[in-house]
């Protein structure tokens, strides 16, 4: 019997890629909701690394091995058309080298990602539920409409106030001034300049 030939390619992912089996399949189930898709994901993600190694092979195994999972987790989220925040807000990715997540970006992106769910939080109610809807959930205009009994018109209007909103919000300062209610001072209240 005839032993198979073993390629280069075969060669690096043994070598490199599956010794991180328990790690990854580790970090699959602290970051993934689903257990019974675990194994599914990281076969998923075990062909678009070989994949990818067959064009040009990483020079850190580890960081694109976990990069990559990161990826495909976002993108059946996105797939899904439901982003929950909550399902990436709080993942801890730094316990693992990716070659453009300093601390610093991973940092700056978790504060952005707050700053973003403070300034939802802070849009009108009726402004609020259409942008929800719309543009998190992955609704159809219409059946934003359909579903809060308001006119098409309405919503279209409603997304570009709240998409104004917090543009403004996320452009200005991390305290999300435009969209925090401004109280007068009192009558008796003395004013400096």
């Amino acid at each position: 019997m005839e032993t198979p030939h073993i390629t280069p390619l075969d060669d690096w992912f043994v070598k490199e890629v599956l010794p991180l089996e328990a790690a990854l399949v580790r970090y699959i189930r602290h970051h993934w909701p689903l257990a019974d898709e675990v194994n599914d994901l990281r076969q998923d993600i075990y062909i678009r690394v070989y994949e990818a190694g067959a064009t040009t092979r990483p020079h850190n195994a580890q960081a694109f091995v976990f990069a990559t999972a990161r990826n495909l987790m976002i993108d059946r989220i996105r797939r899904a058309k439901a982003v929950p925040f909550e399902a990436l807000d709080d993942a801890d990715f730094s316990e693992h080298a990716m070659d453009n997540m300093t601390p610093e970006r991973h940092y700056a992106a978790r504060s952005e990602l707050r700053q973003l769910q403070e300034a939802i939080a802070c849009l009108p109610p009726a402004c609020r539920q259409v942008v929800e809807l719309r543009k998190i959930a992955g609704l159809s205009q219409r059946e934003v409409a359909q579903q809060l009994g308001i006119a098409e018109g309405t919503v279209e209007k409603q997304i570009s106030k709240g998409i104004r909103m917090l543009t403004e919000a996320m452009s200005n300062s991390p305290k999300l001034p435009a969209l925090k209610l401004v109280r007068k001072p009192a009558a008796n209240t003395l004013r400096t300049a």
